[in-house]
């Protein structure tokens, strides 16, 4: 397995590898990462071995990095070469980022069969290169097949981690120490944080917090939790947090999200039926994050809250939602509708029906 960067990539790789276990408790499966980035803390943490590769891709400001680039992909593609040779495995998958591109290629060189997965609707550089040196590609979206090879395309959805789907509302607040009657508000910038959605959340939250039955339980992300420790004020029903590592439980107390609108956010969100507030972040490749957030509004799933609004409108939107149940009850509804909740067994079928393939060749 090789995908890392942010959890958009790893966590699909753990939910495939979590399936491909399940269905085959013999299969020995192994990650390819950074030792820097999510991957190094969510994958021992998920039971994988990871192995360290180098990876850097290209700036888009001018840095001193772009200049040392093509020694790093060389010295990534030459540890790549000699791990797939070390591990000698029977098939090798991709779910995105820097690290996945010279882990593939060099299983592709070595004769491996290899596998994509595209967690959106805009498939990434690195996933459109190596789409078309795989075997089988696929998708969350039906939209990603105008840039992969659509003959060896299939739309599968999003791989979310089986824990998310089985976790239990009440023992999920008893570990959060929070009462069953609670209004819980969860709020979720991605790893590295939101700079958008946590300073709003931090000159809204006297008024969020007004109400005694109002929890907060907010992830501040790696870049902004430690200066916003410093200036927000410790608070008996607040939860600030850098990451959070048990989203499962954090999905299944919340009674409404506010966060970002990635892919896999909103795999997450249909899934465990979490009415959600999406900020889509107007900082990502072809805006694809305000197209998610649309197509999960006009099925009734969550509310698109532009970040220029986001200000202005947020304590109004989020309380609004939180007084009624209705409006929430409706929204995790059409959220359920939307979910593929098999996607991760259906591509841990493939990853397995591949190596079997290899095996007999």
């Amino acid at each position: 397995m090789a995908g890392g960067g942010t959890g958009g990539h790893v966590y699909p790789a753990i939910a495939i590898a979590d399936a491909v276990t399940a269905l085959r408790p013999d299969a020995r499966v192994v990650f390819a990462g950074t030792e820097d980035r999510l991957e190094a803390r969510a994958v021992p943490a998920a039971g994988y071995a990871l192995h360290p590769i180098t990876a850097q891709g290209v700036q888009r400001r001018l840095t001193w990095k772009n200049v040392t680039m093509p020694l790093q992909v060389a010295r990534g593609l030459v540890q790549s070469w000699r791990l797939v040779g070390a591990i000698e495995p029977d098939v090798a998958v991709g779910t995105g980022g820097y690290v996945s591109g010279p882990v593939l290629l060099a299983a592709r060189l070595r004769g491996r069969p290899l596998l994509i997965q595209e967690q959106n609707a805009y498939a990434g550089v690195t996933n459109r290169l190596l789409s078309y040196l795989a075997d089988r590609v696929h998708l969350a979206f039906d939209e990603a097949r105008d840039w992969v090879p659509a003959d060896r395309s299939v739309v599968s959805g999003n791989p979310t981690r089986k824990a998310l789907r089985e976790a239990d509302r009440g023992e999920a607040r008893a570990a959060l120490q929070m009462p069953a009657e609670a209004r819980v508000l969860l709020v979720l910038g991605g790893s590295l944080g939101s700079a958008a959605i946590n300073e709003a959340v931090a000159a809204a939250l006297p008024a969020l917090l007004e109400d005694d039955r109002t929890h907060v339980v907010w992830q501040a992300g790696s870049r902004y939790h430690e200066a916003l420790r410093e200036r927000i004020d410790d608070h008996p029903r607040l939860r600030l947090v850098e990451y959070i590592d048990r989203m499962d439980r954090a999905y299944a107390a919340a009674d409404l999200a506010l966060c970002r609108a990635g892919a896999l956010t909103c795999s997450e969100l249909t899934v465990t039926g979490t009415p959600a507030v999406l900020v889509p972040s107007p900082n990502v490749v072809a805006d694809h994050q305000t197209k998610n957030a649309r197509s999960m509004e006009r099925s009734g799933a969550a509310r698109l809250l532009p970040e220029p609004e986001l200000d202005a409108r947020l304590t109004d939107v989020v309380l609004g939602l939180l007084d009624d149940a209705d409006a929430r009850a409706d929204m995790a509804a059409a959220a359920r509708t939307m979910a593929r909740p098999d996607a991760a067994e259906t591509i841990a079928r493939d990853v397995l029906a591949l190596a079997d393939q290899y095996r007999t060749n």
